[in-house]
């Protein structure tokens, strides 16, 4: 796999030495980054995710420890992000503190994740507190904007205090002018303890109406919406709303084809501006990265 920025070359222990030798060195480098809207001349995002592994989610398949190697992941997103048509990454402090020294986020959207705190596996997974980056971190930093993921079980009253916290986060960024992408969905813990969220239509579309209804302020939020369980679904569901919306690519398993006809098929609606994809670009079966990536730019 080619190294595009010096991730490999450079090495951990270099991002190490200047961490622990030079902390500001982080700040400095993301005053000095070059930026650019959110949308560019397309219209549309491509942004590759990678803010998995803050709530302890490193599996990719039957890889239990595939996002483990931080040097692995630097590269991989290093590669993604220097194709053509890539906008930006979506991702947690210490990964986005890493790509800002190894200087990958010139020129490129770069999104903050907030809420980490739901760990999976956890008995306290909807009570998902903001443990990453907050709105005045991203404003501090210059970033582009930020990401709150929004699971809401009846039956868990963490769910509730996700709810509350995320539309006060939702009113900072609006005071801020900054957009926040809410990724929301339904989901129920099974008998086996495993949380799964609900990909049926009256789900999804009970998802965004309650998403799309918090805070002060709709203004600068967007959507960020699975393709529903029956594909045939998505244009009833995504009349749900008039707020601007991303697809999630999520987990693709085996079948990368058959998830790329349901990704193309979903963004020709009027509302998808664009693709977050994060494992199944970056850990593709066949290990190309440049090709899965490729693939997906070409779907927009």
């Amino acid at each position: 796999m080619a190294d595009e920025c010096g991730a490999t070359a450079r090495g951990v222990a270099d991002l190490v030495r200047i961490r622990a030798r030079h902390p500001e060195a982080i700040a400095e480098a993301a005053a000095r980054r070059a930026r650019r809207p959110l949308l560019d001349g397309t219209g549309r995002l491509m942004i590759v995710a990678a803010d998995h592994p803050a709530r302890g989610a490193l599996g990719v398949g039957d890889r239990t420890m595939a996002m483990a190697s931080r040097a692995d992941l630097l590269e991989r997103l290093c590669l993604a992000l220097s194709r053509p048509g890539v906008d930006g990454v979506l991702a947690t402090a210490d990964i986005l503190d890493d790509l800002l020294l190894l200087g990958a986020l010139d020129h490129k959207v770069v999104m903050g994740s907030m809420n980490r705190g739901g760990l999976q596996g956890s008995s306290f997974e909807l009570d998902d507190r903001f443990t990453g980056h907050r709105p005045q971190d991203i404003e501090r930093l210059g970033f582009d904007a930020g990401k709150l993921l929004l699971r809401i079980d009846y039956d868990d009253p963490g769910s509730l205090n996700t709810l509350q916290s995320t539309a006060r986060v939702i009113d900072e960024m609006a005071e801020r002018r900054l957009p926040v992408f809410i990724e929301p969905f339904l989901c129920r813990r099974h008998e086996d303890g495993t949380l799964r969220n609900d990909l049926g239509a009256e789900a999804v579309t009970k998802s965004i109406a309650i998403a799309s209804g918090l805070g002060g302020s709709s203004a600068y939020t967007w959507l960020t919406v699975p393709v529903t369980e029956n594909p045939d679904d998505m244009a009833r569901v995504m009349e749900t709303s008039t707020l601007p919306a991303v697809l999630l690519g999520g987990d693709v398993g085996d079948d990368q084809e058959g998830a790329y006809e349901k990704w193309r098929a979903a963004l020709q609606l009027p509302t998808l501006e664009g693709l977050v994809v994060g494992r199944s670009l970056l850990y593709p079966a066949d290990g190309d990265v440049a090709a899965a990536v490729d693939t997906a730019v070409g779907l927009l």
